[in-house]
């Protein structure tokens, strides 16, 4: 179920339709409730005072129409600015960065608001009735009320405007990527379910019985409760075969089960259950997508079309972060263990080296042909070791940073370049060996 409602609520949040149905609704309601307050005598004494609308119903009927007039023709100027931007950084900053787009709340209620005040206008319009044989009706609560919503409307689209020439910058598209990386790495390092177990309690030699997929697509969410719940009830231990950001195909296994005597045939929906897969990644708990996402901006600012080194520096700037962060902290134990202290589960674990390499083997490949992306990769790894907490982690940055220096080596072709990126490489290694012991 959880898994249900994490693939339901992704895909709402990604929409342009969901808040501003419920906006609509909210309009009808909001129409509903004002004329219904029109027609009583509650509101004379506003009325008198001059507080509320004091036209007639022609008046009314002009001061609506143009209101819903106007907020229909935003609309379709706020709908082409969305798709223009949508364009713009599909092209400039690359297309899985739409999802970003269009899981930014702005965007979603600025339709909303127009569309509401267009549908609002337009039934309290229908209820205004002239003096034809009838008793005319004119709701002055309600046209107030609809003038007011298009003042607001207009302060809106005046901050809409602002919104896009702000949110189509490279270093703001930059900044809220490295805020969702560090809120992934607050969630995941360590936030497993269950209780982390000693390394000493995974069986290392079987693997178990294969509980296969049933359908292909990107691996996205992986509800753990729920496994480790299936695990103690059926007694069984759960190796999972994949990790949410893989790609997945009908008929690979999802995990194993142990004791290969058990019945997994019979888990099989139980446990597909369990698993989210979709035709694209997501950051839910895909920490590498976001890392990849900012790696990807970097890389296209290095291609010879664009040419652009200093928003590379930038994602190197804000990889470093994240790498800051991951390092001090402790990963989660690849096993869980349920309430009762018995494995449960078997995770792949995800390192900190995981993390450092989808981190700068792209950068390093795509900028060795220029010295400050070269030399700012080094720097970035100088920041991030006084964070490190162990010797794999420094064995790592020290892999990179030899590999940075051999690259650079190889592509540029000004000898003080090469010597200037070396001596950079040295003063990291010399870094690395004071804070992490020899390296």
């Amino acid at each position: 179920m959880k898994a249900q409602l994490f693939s339901y609520w992704n895909r709402m949040r990604s929409s342009f339709w969901f808040l501003p149905i419920l906006m609509a609704c909210a309009a009808v309601g909001l129409a509903l409730a004002t004329t219904a307050l029109d027609r009583g005598d509650t509101l004379r004494a506003l009325r008198a005072d001059g507080w509320l609308f004091t036209g007639g119903a022609e008046g009314a009927s002009t001061v609506l129409g143009t209101i819903a007039g106007s907020m229909i023709t935003i609309v379709g100027i706020v709908f082409s600015m969305t798709l223009v931007t949508l364009s713009l950084a599909s092209s400039q900053f690359g297309p899985r960065l739409l999802r970003n787009f269009m899981r930014d709340t702005t965007y979603q209620l600025v339709l909303g608001i127009f569309v509401a005040t267009f549908l609002y206008c337009l039934l309290v319009l229908r209820t205004i009735r002239h003096a034809e044989g009838v008793e005319a009706f004119v709701p002055h609560l309600s046209v107030t009320l609809g003038v007011l919503l298009a003042v607001f409307s207009l302060g809106v689209l005046i901050y809409f405007i602002h919104h896009v020439s702000v949110a189509i910058q490279a270093n703001e598209i930059i900044a809220r990527l490295s805020q969702e990386l560090c809120a992934g790495i607050e969630q995941l390092f360590p936030e497993p379910a269950g209780t982390p177990a000693p390394l000493s309690a995974e069986p290392a030699a079987e693997k178990g019985v294969p509980v296969p997929a049933q359908h292909s697509g990107y691996l996205q969410f992986i509800d753990l409760e729920a496994l480790l719940a299936l695990a103690r009830q059926h007694d069984l231990v759960l190796r999972l075969a994949c990790r949410p950001g893989e790609h997945l195909i009908t008929g690979q296994p999802l995990l194993w089960v142990q004791p290969p005597s058990a019945d997994a045939a019979s888990l099989t929906d139980a446990v597909n259950a369990a698993f989210v897969l979709g035709n694209q990644r997501t950051a839910g708990q895909d920490l590498l997508f976001v890392v990849n996402q900012l790696v990807e901006i970097a890389v296209r600012a290095l291609s010879p079309g664009i040419n652009d080194p200093f928003t590379a520096m930038a994602c190197l700037d804000r990889l470093g972060i994240g790498l800051v962060q991951v390092a001090g902290r402790q990963p989660p134990a690849p096993q869980r263990l349920d309430g009762d202290g018995t494995l449960r589960l078997i995770a792949p674990p995800l390192t900190f080296c995981a993390v450092a390499d989808a981190a700068f083997d792209p950068i390093r490949e795509y900028g060795c042909s220029s010295v400050a992306v070269s030399l700012k990769l080094l720097d970035t790894l100088a920041v991030v070791a006084p964070a490190l907490r162990s010797p794999q982690q420094r064995d790592c940055l020290a892999r990179h940073g030899r590999r940075v220096a051999r690259r650079a080596g190889e592509c540029l072709n000004d000898e003080e370049d090469r010597q200037q990126v070396a001596r950079r490489c040295d003063d990291l290694l010399r870094l690395l060996a004071r804070v992490s012991g020899p390296a």
